[in-house]
């Protein structure tokens, strides 16, 4: 069986982007600057910049035969992610996303329809694939595979990294207490928590069956605990840059979490590491097309004295 550095099961898309001098109000009309499609999605994007920070990455997922299908494995391909485990089912199809991006603040509306999408197969998966990767991603799309995937995961020792946005599924609690490294925005860990301040979110989200949670916010960086004292809770501040397009920065910052897990990089390095990678992509515009590869993220964090 192959051994990969991160194997993703989750959720990947084509993305429509509609660039537009400044997001709309309401009934108002915008004039298109430029229209580009790319692929994406949370488990596709972060396995995309895993890969181009050098990490050997592959997708377990479930997709059909349709054109947008193809295009997606075809992506996977040119960015060197395996796809010899890809299941195939009539009807699937990836996630089909509008986003329309304000080049004045360089943020987006992401409009998805997920009609079709299938997530991962809760019965066709190998559990020696599983047991062979170093790390396992997840997002919450298809939580009763991602719940058996990442059983089997934790039951071998193997990390669970896990990029949730929402509630998605009555089963959903459960995928949330597998995920020993927890990564998620501070509006969605508000909700689940119940504490709008980050600090507190974070420690409140941490229990033993636990590794790692991570809060991101955004320009504000992000806060982590890795053990249940008071001295292991840690603030990673933001980069700062020119943001250009937002688009895909969280799950960028995922791919490359999960990227310096797998090559052994201590917390610190880790948040570091993934969130030079995440401002990096804030600076191009695009989804995947803005991940930089390894050498430009090491050439950052040099001339940042990290």
């Amino acid at each position: 069986m192959d051994r990969f550095d991160v194997l993703g099961l989750g959720a990947v898309a084509i993305d429509d982007l509609l660039y537009v001098a400044s997001y709309p109000p309401a009934d108002a009309k915008a004039s298109v600057l430029r229209r580009e499609r790319q692929c994406g999605g949370l488990t596709g994007t972060a396995l995309v910049t895993a890969a181009r920070l050098g990490s050997r990455c592959a997708y377990a997922g479930v997709l059909g035969e349709d054109e947008l299908s193809e295009l997606v494995v075809a992506n996977f391909v040119r960015e060197g992610v395996d796809v010899s485990h890809l299941l195939r089912r009539e009807g699937a199809r990836p996630i089909r996303s509008t986003i329309i991006i304000g080049v004045d603040e360089g943020t987006r509306n992401v409009f998805s329809d997920r009609q079709g999408f299938v997530g991962p197969d809760p019965f066709g998966l190998e559990p020696e694939l599983i047991r062979a990767t170093r790390v396992l991603f997840v997002d919450h799309l298809g939580v009763a595979g991602a719940i058996r995937a990442a059983r089997i995961a934790r039951e071998a020792g193997i990390p669970v990294v896990a990029d949730f946005e929402r509630v998605s599924s009555p089963d959903f609690p459960v995928l949330l207490d597998l995920a020993d490294h927890l990564l998620i925005g501070l509006g969605f860990a508000s909700r689940l928590s119940g504490r709008s301040d980050p600090r507190e979110a974070v420690r409140a989200l941490w229990h033993g069956g636990r590794s790692v949670v991570v809060v991101t916010c955004g320009a504000e960086g992000c806060w982590a605990v890795d053990g249940p004292d008071d001295g292991s809770l840690r603030h990673q501040p933001a980069f700062s840059v020119a943001a250009v397009d937002t688009t895909g920065c969280g799950d960028v910052f995922h791919g490359a979490y999960a990227s310096a897990l797998a090559r052994g990089a201590d917390l610190d390095d880790r948040l570091t590491f993934a969130s030079a990678t995440a401002a990096l992509k804030a600076m191009r515009p695009g989804g995947q097309a803005g991940i930089p590869d390894l050498a430009t993220v090491s050439t950052f964090l040099n001339e940042h004295g990290r």
